[in-house]
């Protein structure tokens, strides 16, 4: 198992995942996405998964701050740039990806 954790330290369900995976004692690699993003590659991987649309988070503090909802943007481009205005967690277990707090798929990786 390969696990990786982008996320937050600010959000709880990025703390929450991670206690998930220490619970268990499986190893895991965190980014933190406020000091190095998401890769233009591993975006790509992840839209395999998941419609770029649903990647953005379009409740949170910076998606406001940057007054996102009133302009015309492309979606990943923002996401390349920007990486707080990400769903977190993103956990990543090779092929497999969820968004957000999911321990029912968690569990049937273990």
């Amino acid at each position: 198992m390969n696990i990786q954790i982008f996320g937050s330290k600010k959000c709880q369900d990025t703390k929450k995942a991670e206690r998930f995976f220490k619970e268990r004692n499986i190893q895991y690699h965190y980014r933190e996405l406020a000091e190095k993003g998401i890769s233009k590659g591993e975006l790509e991987n992840i839209k395999r998964v998941f419609d770029v649309e649903s990647l953005i988070d379009k409740e949170g503090k910076q998606y406001r701050k940057r007054n996102l909802q009133y302009l015309l943007h492309d979606i990943e481009e923002e996401l390349l740039e920007d990486p707080l205005l990400f769903k977190t967690p993103i956990v990543r277990n090779g092929s497999n990806v969820t968004v957000g707090f999911d321990p029912d798929v968690w569990k049937s990786w273990i």
